[in-house]
C-alpha cells in the first residue's frame, strides 16, 4: 500500500531494502566527513582547496564532485561572496590583551603575527611573520603558495624553536588562520597566550603592519617577480641580511634588532 501511494514499484522497494546504502553513497559520506574536518581546521578553505587536501590524504574525487558535495552540505569558505547574505567576521578566540600598546621591556613578552600576500608571475606567495615587540626582530616566519592555517602554525613553531618562550602573549587579527583549531592548539600546547584585535581595525596590529610596509618598499616594489622561489629567496635574504643585521632603527637607539638584543639581553644576564 505504501509503495502504491508513493508511486514506487514493490520490486524497487525490495531492491532498496536489500541494499539501502549504495557504494557511491558510502563513499560520499566519507568524503563529506573528511571535507568537514578540513574546513573545520581552516574555515578559509573553499571547495578547490578542500579538493586538494582530500587528494593529499588519499581520497580520489574530482573537483566537480567535491564542489557538489560541499554545496549540498553548505561547506563554504568564509571569504566566499554569496548573494543575499550579510556576513560578519568570525568571533575572536582570544581577548584583546594588547589594546594597541605595542611596548615591551623584555624579550619574548609580546609577539605580533600577521600574514601578507605578494604577486608573482606564477601566482601569489604568502608570508606569515612573528615579531618580538621588544627588539622588532622576526623570531619566526613561514612562506608558502597557499594561505592555510599551517602557514601560521609553522611560523609560530619556528619562533618557539628559536626562542623557547614562557608565557608569551602573541597578538594577531581575526584571520581564520589564527582562529583555526590547529593554531589555537599550538599556542595552548606551548604555553603561549593568544590575543586578538578588533574586526577591520588595522591599528590593532599596526606594529606588524609597519614591518610589512618595509618589506613592500625594500623587496616587493623593486622589480617584477617571475617565480615564487625567486621572491621567497629575496624575502629571506632581506630579512636575515639587511633587516636583522644592517638596518638601524631609531626606536632601538639606532641599533639593529640583533645588536639591540645582544647588548640588552647580555646586560640583563649580568
Amino acid at each position: 500500500m505504501t509503495c502504491r501511494v508513493l508511486g514506487f514499484s514493490t520490486q524497487a522497494f525490495y531492491r532498496w531494502k536489500k541494499n539501502p546504502c549504495s557504494q557511491r553513497d558510502w563513499d560520499d559520506a566519507h568524503l563529506i566527513n573528511a571535507a568537514l574536518d578540513i574546513h573545520d581546521e581552516d574555515p578559509a578553505f573553499g571547495y578547490r582547496f578542500i579538493s586538494d587536501e582530500l587528494g593529499d590524504i588519499g581520497f580520489k574525487a574530482s573537483e566537480k564532485r567535491v564542489w557538489k558535495l560541499c554545496s549540498q552540505q553548505r561547506i563554504w569558505s568564509i571569504f566566499a561572496k554569496k548573494r543575499g547574505l550579510r556576513r560578519k567576521a568570525g568571533p575572536p578566540v582570544h581577548d584583546d590583551l594588547v589594546q594597541r600598546n605595542f611596548m615591551s621591556d623584555r624579550p619574548n613578552a609580546l609577539w605580533l603575527t600577521d600574514i601578507s600576500e605578494h604577486e608573482t608571475d606564477e601566482g601569489k606567495l604568502y608570508f606569515c611573520g612573528v615579531k618580538d615587540v621588544y627588539s622588532n626582530r622576526l623570531v619566526g616566519y613561514s612562506i608558502d603558495s597557499r594561505m592555510k592555517a599551517s602557514l601560521a602554525v609553522k611560523a609560530v613553531r619556528n619562533a618557539i624553536t628559536l626562542r623557547s618562550p614562557v608565557g608569551t602573549v602573541i597578538h594577531s587579527d581575526r584571520g581564520s588562520q589564527f582562529r583555526s583549531k590547529s593554531f589555537v592548539r599550538t599556542l595552548k600546547n606551548n604555553g603561549l597566550i593568544g590575543s586578538m584585535g578588533r574586526v577591520g581595525a588595522c591599528g590593532d596590529n599596526a606594529a606588524m603592519e609597519s614591518f610589512f610596509s618595509l618589506l613592500q618598499k625594500n623587496v616587493l616594489n623593486r622589480q617584477r617577480w617571475t617565480t615564487r622561489e625567486e621572491l621567497r629567496l629575496a624575502i629571506v635574504t632581506w630579512i636575515e641580511r639587511t633587516y636583522h643585521r644592517r638596518r638601524r632603527q631609531r626606536g632601538l637607539g639606532r641599533l639593529t634588532p640583533i645588536e639591540f638584543e645582544a647588548i640588552n639581553m647580555a646586560s640583563q644576564v649580568v
